[in-house]
């Protein structure tokens, strides 16, 4: 399966973070969507983000060393929505500069805020929950 997801992800406390070559950024509690892609095995890539006994690659393996996915939704597509996604959360949640978007010309792929806003945005795009044992 092809498309691109969102990981909702919580912070249980405030923490300064070295995320790779961005440096050290500092995250307060709370909730974060991240928005990727993945046009080479959706499911994969998602199961990749959930394990945590992994190399660190982007963003959000450093980020994800300290946070918990709680939820994870996906839209299947053949071609990359992602930037198309963070679109619309750009003038609804605020945004982490530069996280997740080495590879585009978005500001970020990383939003944070309410709980029930980051799922209004989800629901609006009308994306599939992706099922997954949060144990692993």
């Amino acid at each position: 399966m092809k498309g691109s997801y969102i990981l909702i992800i919580e912070i249980s406390q405030d923490k300064e973070i070295q995320i790779g070559s961005l440096g050290k950024i500092y995250f307060e509690k709370g909730f974060y969507a991240y928005i990727g892609s993945a046009l080479n095995g959706l499911e994969q890539r998602i199961e990749r983000h959930i394990r945590k006994d992994k190399r660190f690659h982007w963003h959000i393996d450093f980020l994800l060393k300290y946070a918990k996915i709680l939820e994870v939704y996906y839209i299947k597509s053949f071609d990359k929505k992602e930037c198309e996604i963070a679109d619309k959360f750009y003038s609804k949640l605020p945004y982490i500069k530069n996280f997740g978007c080495s590879d585009c010309r978005c500001k970020s792929h990383l939003f944070y805020g309410e709980l029930t806003e980051i799922k209004d945005l989800i629901n609006s795009i009308n994306m599939e929950e992706y099922f997954f044992n949060a144990n692993t």
